[in-house]
């Protein structure tokens, strides 16, 4: 018996028929699945995955789009009507619990509209796009299919969408460049917090080095900051990350940035690990952007956003003061978001930098420049319009 997922439907013939389940996000394949094409209304299949029956798609793709488009509709009307009779949310807190909670479902509903792929990444529907190549870039090269499968057409816009990123890169100003991000790796589209890491003044017992100078960038991502710290003047740069994705990601980047020579790309959970004779390595700077808030992610991209227990903040703070050279510092970038949804308090904060035996030199402050902080329409646009993104300038203490 073979342990890899699949799906399986009764066809017209009395025949049970099956199919490989693949799933980006790791979602476990439906347990009910019938065919569906362009015979079918948009209501009955509303109905039908509203009851956990999946829809494997047999018809145009174009219709297919539509058919999506038109569950998303059905999706949010529902949504509005159910929170127009449930009590209104006490706080912000809970408005948030309610409004993700909200959007897992939706994403649960739309994410049974299922598509066919061949063993290539082919799709084999009427007008489908060429994807093979969005997907063998989302999937991996290493990771060759083998055989034909089924995907959610939700995921597979999800694979398109990163693809198209890829190839156009996102702008960012504080670099002078772009920045290429990988399926799955989250994109700096919001780029305050870079800002932040360009202006702030690289500590004395840095540029005290000379040539010898090293900085760190825990949790590399796309290798935006590593870049930017390069780009800064810093001799050399020692970036972190644990997720293969993004280290190939972040390779990437450098490479068209020209600075692969100039950042050494280490696989790594947080800090560097010890030196031969067990001390911990140190630095004169080291940097970390962690995710900003507290929580479960449901996808490898919103890893970057929550994080479970805050383990990755915690664990940077409390290794930070062993790593630091004297006179050295680290870089703290944050959005207090989730102080002002209440799943932070600053005084936690402040209390995890204290007990870390670490010291707070400086802060530098940027309010957001995204759309969101502008729409009174979203549910968190309290929260939202009064968020400030900061760079924590701590020390030994």
């Amino acid at each position: 018996m073979s342990d890899t997922p699949r799906i399986e439907w009764t066809g017209a013939d009395g025949v049970t028929h099956a199919l490989r389940w693949r799933s980006l996000a790791d979602v476990p394949p439906p347990r009910r699945v019938q065919l569906a094409d362009d015979t079918l209304s948009a209501d009955a299949a509303y109905r039908l995955v509203c009851e956990g029956t999946a829809l494997l798609w047999q018809g145009d793709f174009h219709q297919a789009r539509q058919m999506l488009q038109a569950l998303g509709r059905r999706v949010d009307k529902a949504a509005e009507r159910a929170t127009q009779r449930a009590p209104r949310a006490t706080d912000i807190t809970q408005t948030f619990h309610l409004h993700r909670k909200a959007q897992a479902e939706r994403a649960r509903i739309l994410g049974l509209l299922l598509i066919p792929f061949d063993a290539d990444h082919g799709i084999p529907l009427r007008r489908a796009p060429d994807a093979r190549l969005a997907c063998a870039e989302a999937h991996g090269v290493a990771d060759v299919p083998g055989e034909p499968y089924a995907a959610a057409l939700r995921e597979l816009q999800g694979v398109i969408g990163a693809h198209e990123w890829r190839k156009k890169g996102v702008p960012v100003p504080a670099l002078g460049a772009s920045v290429h991000p990988h399926h799955g790796v989250f994109s700096p589209v919001r780029g305050e917090y870079l800002d932040l890491v360009h202006d702030a003044p690289l500590p004395a017992a840095l540029t005290a080095l000379g040539p010898q100078g090293e900085a760190w960038d825990i949790g590399a991502g796309t290798g935006v900051i590593a870049a930017l710290l390069a780009r800064r003047g810093v001799p050399h740069v020692l970036a972190t990350e644990l997720a293969p994705r993004a280290l190939a990601c972040a390779q990437d980047n450098l490479q068209r940035l020209g600075l692969a020579r100039r950042v050494t790309l280490l696989q790594a959970d947080l800090f560097p690990p010890p030196a031969a004779d067990g001390t911990p390595r140190r630095s004169a700077l080291i940097v970390c952007n962690p995710p900003w808030l507290p929580g479960h992610a449901s996808s490898a991209v919103e890893q970057a956003i929550y994080d479970a227990d805050s383990r990755m903040l915690r664990g940077f703070l409390a290794g930070l003061a062993a790593h630091l050279l004297p006179g050295g510092e680290g870089w703290l970038v944050m959005s207090d978001f989730a102080e002002r949804l209440g799943l932070r308090s600053r005084e936690q904060l402040l209390g995890w930098i204290a007990d870390a035996g670490l010291a707070v030199a400086g802060r530098l402050d940027i309010r957001p420049r995204h759309g969101k902080a502008q729409d009174r329409d979203d549910p968190l646009h309290a929260a939202r319009s009064g968020e400030v993104t900061s760079l924590w300038r701590l020390t030994a203490a």
